[in-house]
């Protein structure tokens, strides 16, 4: 096959071609969109990666990598992360609209986003 003729995963699916995933491809695109949330949870909080890793009893190295979608934290982790980030972790793995939301305790998001994985 060359360049002219392959397609991207998205543009296969908008042209109606059944697209097949491979599980390592999703788990990648939960990690990253999981990541994602934490990074923006973090900066609405106006909170370094170290500031963080303290709150979490983690390191800074543990939140670059979670951040950065290059690791899947634990359930127990991911407990100790909506703690330290004063917000509950709603996710929401229902096929290809699957979702990770920080709430804030005590409001409401504030940009109203969800940090969606495809």
């Amino acid at each position: 096959m060359n360049h002219s003729q392959w397609k991207t995963r998205q543009a296969r699916k908008l042209l109606g071609d059944k697209v097949e995933e491979s599980p390592a491809y999703v788990e990648a695109g939960y990690a990253f969109a999981l990541g994602q949330a934490v990074h923006d949870r973090r900066k609405e909080l106006g909170l370094s990666q170290s500031e963080l890793a303290g709150r979490a009893g983690m390191t800074q190295p543990q939140i670059s990598n979670i951040e950065g979608g290059d690791s899947v934290p634990t359930l127990p982790l991911l407990t100790r992360l909506a703690k330290a980030l004063d917000a509950s972790l709603t996710i929401d793995l229902d096929g290809d609209d699957s979702a990770f939301v920080f709430m804030a305790h005590g409001g409401e998001q504030p940009d109203g986003e969800k940090r969606h994985a495809s």
